[in-house]
């Protein structure tokens, strides 16, 4: 990583100083398996007699001609940057160099497949990465046309932003595709997709009567499992929607879609060629939760379209303002334009706990983050970015109104169609829609760092009617911050058996008491509900009688919304380590076999592991751990078959069952010689069941490998390798750690799993025996692979199961002693440490009677 960095001053005089018009790209992809040749032509203008640098991570730098001048590719590029001097008012540069693949998900990404030998590419550029396949000026607000001109063997598809057009032969076995140039976008959105993909197409009609072309593609191997009338379905619903409420009709000249191996995200915003994880081919059953999570995700992308690619911010601290309209326009139009109508409860129970959780770590920023340099930006694709500016966005919405909010954004995309802008430029369309003073909201909401608590303070009189209700505002010491919230206040009441809302009112609330003077003289209900409808970014505390009728009566509660939000208050508290980790197991095995949402049980059935694994009093910790995995195992026997709940709890019950008392029946499920009703043991829950095995020494490499011959696919490596970092031997310890940081050999997928299946182990000694090692190859790992290996190896490897004070004290020891260590890097650790911190405080209080 080191000598790759580009700061925003760097960036800022180079924009100042540089006017890029166009880009000629022409790549050979049949140079062998190691690099690809790479001619870039661009052309430009600027400040006669200047200087500056064009980008180019490189293999080899053959020649460059600036302007008709031959430049010696050793004095002018360091393989990271070519140096450009004296320069003309129009400048034409060429450079012509070797490109080298990538096994690690970022640039041209080199895949093979296992199943044929098949070989598949993809690009993933967001945020500095097309310097790895051409020379270019890597910053979002230098924008050009693109025009990309690929040599491929014959027998691939090639896929690129503009349609793709029909090949000429080129060389033996190989065809040359000539695509027409893009508009004027920014190079991390440009795209390269080519190999023997399968693909599916169909077509739409624009709101401005373009037929747009579709495609959905797939690798071969994996093709028999993509359902792509369904992702057709879901396109041409946020089509409809976005083209509605955006008012301008969708940018570019075609739509393809496509899902890639070994990726590190779950999919790219490439203008009009959109790159997706292979997760979302499901080749095994999964759970509700991942089908709708899908949906969202190619709404968001769709959403991208125009907000990022046809408007682009100008540098990356609006970062923010790019990912979170794409979450927020793509819950709306999930819960409003598909099947998926409880998008928002989904929303509360994932986007905004991973919010939470972010805005309370040390390393809590603005939403508006002060981005210097890249290393700052890679390192904010985080919970604040997305999640909380979501959240945020969901309450502007709320208090500026959601037609208004609609008109400011079109206006917002047509005044400034093709170019780059900030937050104040959507501030004023917003502003002008809404009539809405934006600036007071946005210094608070936006520019400082911190989640506010609201609680209910409630007076009765003696026949329990309402003489004063006050909603209280705090903030912590570190971020004292009292904002604005628009909110609303539901009072449910036990009717027959459930918790039904009859009451409720909206409001703006401000300062540290707000008097609610409209409540004053009702009864006072069951269950007063802070932010019912989760209007509002903040966290909710119920008052102590409400809070006992909510424990009560939690599966009760009708609205999934409502119960998503007491759910999540109640995870809030136990976080906070004011309630006790075994209450809160007690409340979700008491409460989680009726809860109706996917995507609310997944996140409360992984609180729940988090809970017993590392916020238990450790004295009782196995216990804990017994008590939920068996628990887990009688649900799953209890559920519906075949139901969505069963297979979860199934998950989740292999997940930790190593720590039960029903390893035999773990056994003989994955043997086959019991079974539950309703469930497939199928291919991949296979896998998940033999890690289980693996864990608790049951399994090792034997059986590993006679499952891997039956399923020697790309993820069958993947859980294979997991599945033998599981294996609860030192040996087995060692031999994962050396596989991934003593080698650079592996792919970024199995550097991912390989790191998970270390982590997890039933006896902390196995841990306990590398965290000196960890912390001593932190630095080594940091300089010395791409950041994209580096961050998984950082965070995958850090031993969190520990939960420990020694673990605790040995990363303040290496934060004290590394003080000019990369800030990026320090962050990573910084984050860890505050997971190992809030879980010996909640330990402490777990350990408390009552």
């Amino acid at each position: 990583m080191p000598g790759e960095n580009l700061t925003r001053i760097e960036a800022e005089e180079r924009a100042a100083l540089v006017t890029v018009h166009d880009y000629d790209v022409r790549l050979d992809v049949t140079t062998g398996p190691e690099v690809f040749r790479s001619e870039t032509t661009v052309r430009f203008a600027a400040r006669q007699g200047a200087s500056t640098f064009i980008d180019a991570i490189t293999a080899a730098v053959h020649s460059v001609t600036l302007n008709g001048r031959e430049l010696d590719p050793a004095e002018v590029s360091d393989g990271v940057r070519i140096r450009l001097d004296d320069l003309d008012d129009e400048n034409e540069l060429t450079v012509v160099a070797d490109g080298r693949y990538m096994h690690t998900g970022e640039g041209l990404h080199r895949f093979v497949d296992p199943v044929d030998d098949e070989v598949y590419l993809y690009t993933q550029f967001e945020v500095p990465d097309s310097r790895r396949m051409y020379a270019v000026f890597e910053q979002p607000d230098l924008k050009a046309a693109f025009r990309f001109t690929v040599t491929a063997p014959a027998h691939w598809q090639v896929v690129s932003n503009s349609p793709t057009p029909e090949p000429i032969d080129a060389h033996d076995g190989a065809k040359t595709w000539a695509f027409e140039p893009t508009p004027r976008i920014s190079s991390y959105i440009t795209a390269l997709i080519a190999g023997p993909y399968d693909v599916v197409r169909d077509e739409l009609t624009s709101a401005d009567g373009r037929v747009i072309p579709l495609g959905v593609f797939a690798r071969r191997s994996l093709s028999e499992y993509l359902d792509a009338e369904y992702v057709f379905e879901k396109t041409k619903q946020g089509f409809e929607y976005f083209e509605a409420k955006f008012g301008v009709p969708y940018p570019f000249a075609k739509y393809d879609q496509l899902f890639v191996p070994e990726y590190n995200a779950g999919a790219m915003e490439n203008a009009g060629a959109v790159t997706f994880t292979e997760f979302y081919v499901f080749r095994s059953k999964v759970t509700d939760a991942i089908r709708e999570r899908r949906v969202v995700t190619i709404l968001h992308e769709l959403a991208h379209m125009w907000f990022g690619d046809l408007v682009t911010m100008r540098w990356w601290n609006d970062l923010w303002l790019n990912e979170s309209f794409a979450e927020w326009a793509s819950t709306i139009a999930t819960a409003e334009a598909t099947e998926w109508e409880n998008a928002w409860t989904t929303f509360n129970s994932m986007e905004k706990a991973w919010a939470y959780r972010q805005d309370q770590l040390p390393s809590t920023h603005p939403i508006v983050a002060e981005i210097r340099d890249l290393e700052d930006v890679l390192v904010n694709f985080d919970g604040i970015t997305y999640a909380k500016g979501g959240s945020v966005l969901k309450q502007l919405v709320a208090w500026v109104g959601v037609d208004e909010f609609f008109a400011g954004v079109s206006a917002y995309f047509r005044k400034h169609a093709w170019g780059n802008t900030t937050l104040a430029d959507l501030l004023a369309e917003l502003e002008s829609a809404s009539g809405r003073d934006l600036s007071g909201w946005g210094r608070l909401w936006l520019e400082t760092a911190g989640v506010n608590t609201l609680r209910p303070e409630i007076e009765t009189d003696h026949d329990g009617r309402i003489t004063s209700f006050a909603v209280l505002q705090s903030a912590i010491e570190e971020h004292p911050t009292i904002r604005p919230h628009r909110l609303a206040i539901g009072f449910y009441n036990l009717t027959g058996g459930k918790l039904v809302r009859d009451h409720r009112v909206e409001l703006d609330v401000d300062g540290e008491r707000t008097e609610v003077a409209e409540l004053v003289g009702l009864a006072r209900p069951d269950l007063v509900l802070l932010n019912d409808d989760d209007l509002a970014y903040a966290k909710i505390r119920l008052d102590a009688a409400s809070h006992g009728v909510a424990l009560a009566n939690l599966s009760e509660i009708e609205d999934p919304l409502a119960r998503a939000l007491v759910w999540s208050s109640v995870w809030d508290a136990t976080r906070d380590g004011e309630t006790r980790a075994s209450d809160y197991l007690a409340l979700v095995l008491g409460n989680i076999a009726s809860e109706t949402e996917s995507t609310t049980l997944r996140i409360v059935l992984a609180n729940s592991i988090l809970a017993a694994s590392a916020y238990t009093d450790p004295t009782r910790r196995a216990d804990m751990l017994r008590l939920l995995a068996d628990g887990f195992w009688e649900l799953a026997n209890e559920a519906e078959a075949g139901g969505d709940a069963q297979f979860q709890f199934v998950k989740s019950f292999a997940s930790i069952a190593e720590h039960g008392s029903n390893l035999d029946a773990l056994d003989e499920l994955y043997a086959g010689t019991i079974s539950l009703d309703g469930l497939a043991v199928d291919t991949d829950l296979g896998w998940e069941l033999l890690i289980a095995l693996a864990a608790a020494g049951r399994a090792g490499d034997a059986e590993i490998g006679a499952r891997l011959a039956e399923d020697d696919t790309v993820t069958g490596r993947e859980a294979a390798a997991k599945a033998r970092a599981a294996i609860p031997t030192s040996e087995a310890k060692e031999r994962a750690w050396a596989s991934i940081v003593d080698s650079d050999t592996a792919s970024n997928s199995v550097v991912r799993d390989t790191a998970e299946g270390f982590v997890r182990a039933s006896h902390p000694a196995l841990l306990e025996a590398f965290i000196g090692r960890y912390f001593g190859m932190l630095e080594g790992i940091w300089e010395a692979r791409s950041y994209a290996i580096a961050e998984k190896l950082v965070d995958g490897l850090y031993p969190s199961p520990l939960a420990s004070r020694a673990l605790a004290d040995a990363s303040r020891a290496w934060l004290d002693g590394h003080p000019d260590a990369p800030s990026a890097l320090r962050r990573l650790v910084v984050e860890k440490l505050a997971g190992v911190d809030r879980a010996l405080a909640a330990q402490a209080r777990d350990a408390q009677e009552g």
